[in-house]
C-alpha cells in the first residue's frame, strides 16, 4: 500500500463528515442496535471519539519522541467505551466531532520528517504514515457498523480496494484467491486459491472483514464460502 498520510487525511476528513450526517439524520437512541454483537450505536460512537483520541496519542509520541501507548491498557479501553455508550445523542456526536478535530490538530502538527519515521508498536515498527489510513479505516468500517443506511457498497471504491489488500494482508491459516472485479489483478491470502472469489472489491472487502455473509460473492469451483478468520 503506498502510504501517503495527507492523502488518506483529506478521505479521512470526508469519511468523517459522512458518519456525522449519518448519526445527525438518526432517531438518536444511543441504546438501539448495531451491526456489532453485544454493541449498542452508543458503543460504537463512543469507540470512534476514543479512537481518535488514542491515535493523537501515537501522534504525539511521534512528534514529541516521549513514548504515548495509544491506550493505557485494553481494560481501559473498554470500561471508556462502556462509560459513554449511554451518554445522550448530541453529547455522542459532539465526541466524535470533537474527537476528530483533537486527531486533526495532531495531525497537522505533524512535518514531513515525523510522518516518515516510525513508532515501536507492541506488534512492530509501525509507518508514522500509516496512522492517517489507521483512522480512516476505523471510521469507514464503523459507520457501516451503526447499521443505518450506510453500507459497504457506499465506501468509495480506493478505500474499498484498500481495505481489500489490508485484510488479505493480516488473515492467517486461511489460503485463498480473490478476484475483484475491474480491479484488474487478483489479491492472494495466505498462500492463494483455490478456491478463486469472485466479486466487487467493496463485497469481498466487507466479506473478509466480518461485515457481510458474503451474499452475491461466486466461488470457483462451485462450493460454499470458505470460512475466514476473525478480523480485528
Amino acid at each position: 500500500m503506498t502510504l501517503d498520510p495527507l492523502a488518506f487525511l483529506a478521505e479521512l476528513e470526508r469519511a468523517t463528515t459522512r458518519l456525522l450526517s449519518t448519526a445527525e439524520h438518526l432517531d438518536g437512541h444511543p441504546s438501539a442496535p448495531s451491526l456489532l454483537p453485544g454493541w449498542t450505536r452508543g458503543h460504537v460512537l463512543t469507540h470512534v471519539a476514543r479512537n481518535a483520541d488514542s491515535m493523537v496519542n501515537l501522534l504525539t509520541w511521534a512528534r514529541t519522541g516521549v513514548v504515548t501507548p495509544q491506550y493505557p491498557s485494553r481494560e481501559k479501553r473498554n470500561a471508556d467505551i462502556e462509560a459513554g455508550a449511554d451518554r445522550t445523542w448530541e453529547v455522542l456526536i459532539a465526541d466524535v466531532r470533537d474527537s476528530a478535530a483533537r486527531f486533526a490538530t495532531a495531525a497537522d502538527a505533524l512535518d514531513a520528517d515525523t510522518w516518515a519515521g516510525h513508532l515501536d508498536l507492541p506488534n512492530g515498527p509501525t509507518p508514522v504514515a500509516l496512522l492517517s489510513w489507521r483512522r480512516l479505516r476505523e471510521v469507514e468500517v464503523h459507520h457501516v457498523d451503526l447499521g443505518a443506511a450506510y453500507t459497504p457498497a457506499e465506501w468509495p471504491e480506493s478505500f474499498a480496494h484498500r481495505l481489500l489488500h489490508d485484510v488479505a494482508g493480516g488473515l492467517d491459516d486461511i489460503s485463498l484467491t480473490l478476484r475483484p472485479d475491474a480491479l484488474g489483478h487478483p489479491v492472494s491470502v495466505g498462500d492463494g486459491g483455490p478456491p478463486d472469489v469472485h466479486g466487487p472489491a467493496y463485497a469481498l472487502a466487507a466479506w473478509l472483514a466480518g461485515r457481510s455473509p458474503g451474499t452475491g460473492l461466486k466461488v470457483v469451483p462451485e462450493g460454499p464460502l470458505p470460512a475466514v478468520p476473525e478480523w480485528i
